[in-house]
């Protein structure tokens, strides 16, 4: 008896489009709301900063499980129904803002501050000193954590099955409860889970080595 019959792979594989899409969504959308949250955390006037920080440790301190069923559940309550990829592409965006912008503000002061005042001595203002001056440092300094941390936004992914979003888990749940094959089904999305993120972490670690060679 196969593994898996070919149609039953086939909607394991949708389910793995699905968990690619929906982390490429939730980078994206996490990403930006995550450098604006980067940039208002190190030049933003002090009451700006703190409510940075204060959403920031929000969202760090509340389960990923939690705002996905606030997107989901929560919001059809104040008038606004979601579908499940628009809820789970909602609830991963917001978790990952919090955490690229606390990487990224990181980043962004790992800068030496000598360099924006070299740059102020030649007259940039800010906004040259920031594009020309300090974010192509801090782009070096931030890709290997932020690669590493797409690790986490893919296995992530897992739990918009909770919503009844069908990516990779969700799909292996179906199958499980149509064949009662657990170790089998689990064992393939296993594998198939690695094969996503282990490219991921071999890059990290070679932007990581690259980058302390250069700076040596």
């Amino acid at each position: 008896m196969p593994l898996l019959t070919p149609e039953q792979f086939a909607f394991l594989m949708q389910g793995l489009a699905w968990t690619v899409g929906l982390s490429l969504v939730a980078f994206a959308g996490g990403g930006l709301l995550g450098f604006v949250l980067a940039l208002v955390r190190v030049y933003a006037p002090g009451p700006l900063r703190t409510a940075a920080m204060l959403y920031i440790k929000l969202i760090q301190g509340t389960p990923l499980l939690i705002l996905l069923s606030l997107a989901y559940f929560g919001l059809p309550a104040l008038g606004l129904v979601l579908e499940p990829l628009t809820a789970a592409a909602l609830g991963l965006s917001v978790y990952v803002s919090a955490y690229l912008g606390e990487i990224w503000r990181g980043c962004l002061e790992a800068v030496p501050r000598t360099q924006a005042e070299a740059a102020e001595c030649l007259a940039l203002n800010w906004r040259q000193r920031l594009v020309h001056v300090i974010l192509p440092q801090a782009l070096k300094i931030a890709t290997p954590p932020t690669v590493g941390f797409m690790v986490q936004i893919v296995k992530n992914t897992s739990l918009a099955s909770a919503i009844g979003f069908v990516e990779l888990a969700r799909a292996g749940q179906v199958i499980n409860n149509a064949t009662f094959r657990p170790f089998i089904v689990f064992m393939v999305i296993a594998v198939l889970y690695f094969a996503l993120c282990y490219p991921l972490s071999a890059w990290s670690r070679r932007l990581e080595r690259r980058f302390h060679v250069a700076h040596r």
